[in-house]
């Protein structure tokens, strides 16, 4: 029998990861579709029709035939249909909410472009460089005083979408040379993060290759 969750992506995209890791905490086997952006096959007709944006992540629920796109829209979708992650209060889901707007706008951009400069696919030019990495200190910082205020977590008591969704960015900070530990309870929150029951890092948890749910 195949799986609800088909997952389309890249094995290299934070966005899939974020998508990917929400599926597996919430024990969800999901089949996987890699794809090939350098062959373009996110800009063909079929793609299109389940991400009309082309690009990745793509979620096809085959329960009820819903194709959805961009990340959080997801992650919000998947904690709907689960019952998990969503926050416990109406307060919790918002602040998880608001978190995952702040991330979008503020954290995502200058980890993700940071990394692919130093990784070799994005070109960036020496004062873009300097307002990223301005931008990704200043959003290190945010969070280091949310957590170094007595929060465990970004919304509530418990874990919610706007932890996996800004985990899903803070993970790669390495990829960009940027030493998470000067920011000892953001580092703290990732280990929280990492001891929840079927956790899975970026690099183990998105397969190079189309993959069936096993």
């Amino acid at each position: 029998m195949s799986a609800r969750y088909t997952l389309h992506g890249l094995f290299a995209s934070g966005p899939t990861y974020k998508v990917g890791l929400m599926l597996t905490l919430c024990g969800e086997a999901f089949d996987y579709v890699s794809v090939n952006l350098r062959a373009g096959e996110h800009k063909t007709p079929e793609y299109l029709a389940i991400n009309r944006f082309g690009q990745v992540p793509a979620l096809v629920d085959h329960s009820n035939g819903r194709a959805l796109c961009q990340s959080g829209a997801i992650l919000d979708y998947l904690a709907d249909k689960t019952g998990k992650f969503g926050g416990a209060t109406l307060d919790d889901r918002l602040r998880a909410r608001e978190w995952l707007f702040w991330g979008w706008d503020k954290l995502d951009a200058p980890v993700y472009r940071l990394r692919g400069w130093k990784l070799g696919f994005r070109q960036l030019e020496a004062p873009q460089v300097a307002m990223y990495e301005a931008e990704r200190k200043a959003a290190f910082e945010t969070l280091e005083a949310w957590f170094t205020a007595g929060h465990d977590w970004l919304a509530g008591v418990e874990p919610t979408i706007a932890d996996i969704d800004i985990y899903g960015v803070v993970a790669y900070a390495g990829q960009s040379e940027y030493d998470v530990a000067q920011h000892p309870h953001v580092q703290a929150w990732m280990h929280r993060m990492q001891a929840l029951p079927h956790f899975a890092a970026h690099d183990a948890l998105l397969p190079h290759e189309t993959r069936r749910a096993s």
